[in-house]
């Protein structure tokens, strides 16, 4: 449908909203694509747990008032089919969220009625849609059958060569779209960062190994170069991991759904990679400390902020595996 959508080398992080039992997300396993799905949490059908089930990656999470627990430019496609979601309403700030979460030069594919369907007020949605992605500077590159796709600019001149007052403005320059523990919604555009970083990352596989460029925006206190440690994290994990598999038998144990509950640059789930065991893992940022899921993500996995004094949002016996190193030591003196 678009040629320049590569499954599984330049579209490795996807966001299926709405996802239903997650078919779409097992089915991009196959091509190298880690999906996260997300539906809110439904007692009457439980999707997600469904979903989660099935080994496929999935939470129960909701567009509502506070921003995703997901950081800016995190996934290369977002993908909503029949998520029965408003996106223009509110001056659109919904789509908002969206855009913050998509990586520069990322692609928002919407399969809903509006699309296809000629009836007078699905026209006037699809219009409202078509207007509101045109002020969001997003580039309509097809509409085929049930489902339209548009691109998201890779730099910020679009947004810049707007007429005055145009809504939804740009965020505040202070404003920080990687924040997202418990913070609203915000009806303005987050801003691209200047310096390309989070676009320009390695194709897949590559990326899994690559040190991003976001590496050297994250806070840290670090001795030696950045680069240099999430090298060095890479390298202990993989031993480690390998010795696991080796000692332990892991591959016997058919892990499948695993969590790491202090994540750093996910090396623990970059080893379980190359290490060749078939399992995903949440990367699990504690907002205790520095917030390194823009790395984990252009690493080419998936990740969480969470705040471990409090619950974790999903249903009992999720997870087959999960891995805490440091992190006791760490929370305890809070």
């Amino acid at each position: 449908m678009v040629p320049e959508i590569t499954f599984g080398q330049h579209i490795r992080v996807v966001l299926d909203v709405g996802c239903g039992v997650a078919s779409f997300g097992a089915y991009l396993l196959s091509r190298n694509v880690i999906t996260m799905s997300i539906a809110p949490k439904d007692v009457h059908e439980n999707q997600i747990q469904f979903a989660l089930e099935r080994g496929v990656p999935a939470m129960a999470a909701v567009f509502a008032t506070r921003r995703l627990l997901y950081p800016s430019q995190a996934f290369d496609l977002i993908h909503c089919s029949r998520c029965r979601i408003n996106w223009t309403r509110d001056d659109g700030i919904l789509l908002l969220e969206v855009n913050r979460m998509l990586r520069a030069g990322g692609y928002f594919a919407w399969a809903a009625q509006p699309v296809y369907k000629h009836e007078e007020a699905l026209e006037e949605q699809w219009e409202e849609m078509l207007n509101l992605t045109t002020r969001l500077c997003w580039t309509l590159v097809k509409k085929e059958g049930y489902i339209a796709m548009w691109q998201k600019p890779f730099n910020n001149s679009c947004y810049l060569s707007r007429e005055a007052g145009t809504i939804p403005p740009l965020c505040d320059p202070n404003d920080d779209p990687d924040n997202v523990w418990y913070v609203d919604l915000k009806a303005c555009i987050s801003r691209i960062p200047e310096n390309g970083y989070g676009a320009n990352v390695a194709p897949w596989p590559a990326r899994l190994q690559t040190p991003p460029d976001r590496l050297q925006s994250i806070h840290i206190e670090s001795y030696i170069a950045r680069k240099e440690l999430f090298k060095a994290e890479s390298k202990y994990w993989n031993e480690i991991v390998a010795s696991y598999v080796r000692a332990l038998h892991w591959k016997k144990y058919k892990l499948r759904n695993v969590m790491d509950m202090r994540a750093g640059f996910g090396g623990f789930a970059a080893a379980m990679i190359d290490n060749q065991l078939d399992a995903w893992v949440l990367n699990v940022v504690p907002v205790s400390g520095p917030n390194t899921l823009p790395v984990i993500y252009d690493r080419g996995l998936i990740g969480v902020m969470h705040d471990w004094c409090e619950s974790f949002d999903t249903y009992p016996r999720t997870y087959d595996l999960l891995h805490a190193a440091g992190l006791f030591s760490v929370e305890r003196k809070r």
